[in-house]
């Protein structure tokens, strides 16, 4: 093989769509897939390439120091891409330590292992830290996150991502070790869990639940395909700079109770239902404890550097994702009853 590629949390969301994409695209790189399988973890997100001869998954807890250390000297990694995170704010907020272990100590644990294998050689290898646009804080109605943005994280999720990033830099700068980071803005798309707000809103929609927004809807995301995403990691994967930030936006900014509405709109016009209709099943909840106001990514660095661009419609981008969720109900029938963590007893016992 060409290269070896470790993925971690390679069966969450973002991490299913880039270990399918480097798999399917780079058939001379073995991918390793390493996730815990947590709450979020779906190995069924990758149903359609487990079989294929340059893939590989192994269940562990990055937070276990001497799991990373044997799967570093198990495959010596060329490079990693490390996805794996806790990531729902909601819950750092109830259950921080979660949060502390796998987003801090476990970063450190692979950037430790990674020094290890890689010490008497950095030559061809990377360390990719994927972070969060939500390491810079909260924006005004004005202005947009850059690559020299200082960090003021607000929620306990991200303060841990905020610390792994600097971790990433710290080992970068002292031990020398190539890493470079990119920080996105919040992902939409296929396979995302439900508990996210558009898979959520879809689920709700279709079965005629309330849809909860936070106070009046005011704050304001840019919402980044997830596609988008996996092709801007291939691209700064192959084409970053060792010591470089990366920011990756989708151009999209929406007001949440705005973002609602169009897929109300979508919703209706998919289910035959009068339009309109799925509004009324908008209802405002209080706000989440220290709520952002505002994030936006300015990407301009990765689109003028790597000529790198994200979908430029964002209801093209929503319409795509309704059509998945409506079309893939037994994945989310399987994701609400808890049978997807079946999957993993199915398909790797015994191996």
């Amino acid at each position: 093989m060409k290269k070896v590629i470790l993925i971690t949390g390679g069966a969450g969301f973002i991490g299913s769509h880039v270990v399918r994409r480097f798999v399917n695209k780079y058939p001379d790189y073995l991918i390793v897939n390493a996730d815990k399988l947590t709450y979020a973890g779906n190995l069924e997100n990758l149903s359609d390439v487990d079989k294929k001869d340059n893939y590989f998954f192994e269940k562990i807890d990055i937070v276990d120091k001497q799991s990373v250390l044997n799967l570093f000297r198990k495959y010596n990694f060329d490079g990693v891409i490390h996805l794996a995170a806790e990531s729902h704010v909601d819950r750092s907020i109830t259950g921080p330590d979660e949060f502390v272990y796998t987003n801090i100590v476990g970063t450190v644990n692979l950037l430790s292992a990674a020094l290890e294998s890689w010490k008497n050689n950095f030559e061809g290898k990377l360390f990719y830290h994927i972070s969060t646009d939500e390491v810079f804080g909260s924006l005004g109605k004005e202005g947009f996150f850059t690559e020299t943005t200082s960090y003021d994280p607000k929620s306990p999720y991200s303060a841990s991502k905020a610390s792994s990033d600097h971790l990433v830099r710290a080992f970068n700068h002292t031990f020398g070790i190539p890493a470079l980071i990119s920080n996105c803005s919040n992902n939409y798309g296929p396979n995302q869990f439900p508990e996210k707000l558009i898979p959520l809103a879809i689920n709700n929609i279709k079965n005629n639940k309330p849809i909860p927004v936070y106070g009046k809807g005011e704050n304001i995301r840019d919402w980044l395909y997830v596609e988008d995403h996996a092709s801007a990691i291939d691209t700064i994967f192959h084409r970053g700079k060792s010591g470089e930030t990366y920011n990756i936006g989708g151009n999209n900014e929406w007001k949440n109770i705005d973002l609602i509405k169009l897929l109300c709109s979508i919703m209706d016009n998919r289910l035959n239902r009068p339009d309109g209709e799925s509004e009324k099943l908008i209802t405002y909840v209080k706000d989440r404890p220290g709520h952002d106001l505002r994030y936006a990514i300015d990407s301009s660095k990765l689109q003028n550097e790597f000529g790198w661009s994200p979908i430029p419609d964002f209801a093209e981008g929503l319409g795509k994702t309704v059509d998945w969720y409506l079309t893939n109900t037994i994945w989310l029938e399987s994701i609400l009853s808890g049978d997807y963590s079946k999957y993993y007893d199915l398909m790797y016992s015994g191996r």
